[in-house]
């Protein structure tokens, strides 16, 4: 290789590096505007904790409420939560600035790709993270409530309960974007949907062992993700043909 194609080939890369660090400054700065607005004007991080815990709080004895050990922990906690809406608020600008990074190396053909997929990418997490605040929480924290001996006074940790949670709904934001997957996957050509349907038993039993590592151990817990993961890779081999017609290049069509 010449010298001048080896400086070229540094310049390529560098400019890939330069255009990254833009489009991350430009993801982070969405996610700590939302994150200032929510902070200062409305509805404030002791306001967005409340209403993440109303789950648990529904659940606990009328009158228990959750308990904090650290010391820093009542302020640090709501900033966490905080931060974590932001970061989900933000997420459509999010994927679009990565989609941006990758769309100048696509065809014509594939950029059509980009604006469905970033809007159902951030619609499937946020109905994802939805089901598993307004359906999973409120059955599974029931549950463990209830099957807890009288004897036990239960008091939640606000820490502890932050980092299941967002274990939880990360879990399950991921979970729905299973037909995301499946469709880009197809769409590139990496796998086809015979052998996607071919594969469909394995992709049940590893629906359940993921559902048994990230949930807790109950099978309640567990049904919940592990069902809805193995719906949504049925929903994604339904929509990847279409979605593969609808973006061919005019040379695949003809």
């Amino acid at each position: 290789m010449s010298e001048e194609q080896q400086s070229g080939t540094q310049d390529t890369f560098i400019s890939h590096l330069i255009e990254l660090r833009n489009r991350l400054v430009k993801a982070s700065v969405a996610v700590l505007v939302v994150f200032g607005v929510l902070f200062l004007l409305w509805p404030g991080p002791a306001a967005i904790y409340d209403f993440l815990a109303r789950p648990m709080m529904d659940a606990l004895p009328v009158g228990a409420k959750m308990i904090a050990t650290g010391v820093i922990t009542p302020f640090l906690v709501p900033m966490k939560v905080t931060l974590l809406v932001a970061f989900v608020l933000s997420l459509p600008w999010v994927l679009y600035q990565l989609w941006a990074f990758i769309a100048p190396g696509l065809y014509a053909h594939e950029k059509k790709l980009v604006a469905p997929l970033v809007i159902s990418s951030s619609l499937l997490f946020i109905v994802g993270v939805a089901f598993c605040y307004f359906f999973v929480f409120g059955k599974v924290f029931r549950f463990i409530n209830e099957f807890a001996p009288k004897s036990i006074t239960v008091a939640p940790d606000i820490e502890n309960y932050f980092d299941f949670v967002m274990t939880m709904c990360l879990a399950f934001g991921v979970t729905f974007e299973v037909p995301i997957v499946v469709i880009v996957l197809v769409r590139m050509g990496l796998v086809t949907v015979e052998k996607l349907k071919a594969i469909r038993p394995y992709v049940i039993v590893g629906a359940f062992v993921i559902a048994a590592v990230v949930t807790p151990p109950d099978i309640m817990s567990q049904l919940f993700l592990a069902i809805p993961l193995c719906l949504l890779y049925e929903v994604g081999l339904l929509v990847a043909p279409l979605f593969v017609r609808a973006t061919q290049a005019p040379e695949e069509t003809a």
